[in-house]
């Protein structure tokens, strides 16, 4: 028994990819750490779960975002990063959310990586391509955590009595409020602090 169960653990995703992330790295990895909220999800490495699991990505593409392929991928990406849910939230709220959208798209990079839909290198190129306006847009993680949430309080409401309605935005505000604790040790946003993509690059 205990053979079977050794066989169907899945290699951890630190042991295939262990060189660890720079601090800019990090942090264009941490702009996706709001979206989810699974025990698996792993929030410092540019593989989005703790354990290899490629067939996952692929399958929560397709069914999430209809994505099931490169040029899909991409498609959507370039989407979000032009417009993405920013015009609708603006009619209703006055504001864009830029961070909902920029959390989507790195989160969307990443299961493309995971899938094999996007090499590590343009993935990383993906990640950098969306820090500018970020950066324009926010001086801190709680500005970003605030705007995530608007995003996020827009896309809920439309989904409101469909079979995908989402979790309670209280779930999605305890996260976010567990992500901000400066207690938190295993947040990515403490361990990459907003200015710290500002400043030179270093290993951590």
């Amino acid at each position: 028994m205990a053979t079977w169960i050794w066989k169907r653990r899945r290699r951890k995703a630190a042991r295939k990819y262990p060189v660890p992330l720079t601090m800019h790295q990090l942090w264009m990895v941490s702009l996706s750490a709001p979206v989810s909220r699974d025990r698996d999800a792993s929030r410092t490495t540019l593989y989005p779960f703790t354990r290899i699991d490629d067939d996952k990505a692929g399958r929560w593409l397709a069914d999430q975002w209809e994505i099931t392929s490169r040029d899909e991928l991409v498609g959507r990406l370039d989407g979000l990063a032009r417009s993405g849910y920013r015009a609708r939230a603006r009619l209703r709220l006055g504001v864009e959310p830029l961070a909902w959208d920029a959390g989507l798209y790195v989160d969307i990079t990443r299961r493309g990586f995971a899938c094999g839909m996007l090499g590590e290198a343009d993935a990383w190129t993906a990640l950098k391509n969306i820090v500018p306006a970020v950066v324009r847009s926010y001086a801190s993680w709680n500005e970003y955590a605030e705007h995530y949430l608007l995003g996020r309080m827009v896309w809920r409401d439309n989904l409101r009595g469909t079979p995908d309605a989402p979790a309670p935005q209280a779930v999605s505000d305890a996260h976010l409020k567990s992500l901000l604790d400066p207690a938190n040790r295993a947040s990515p946003w403490n361990m990459a602090p907003w200015h710290a993509i500002s400043h030179p690059d270093h290993t951590r």
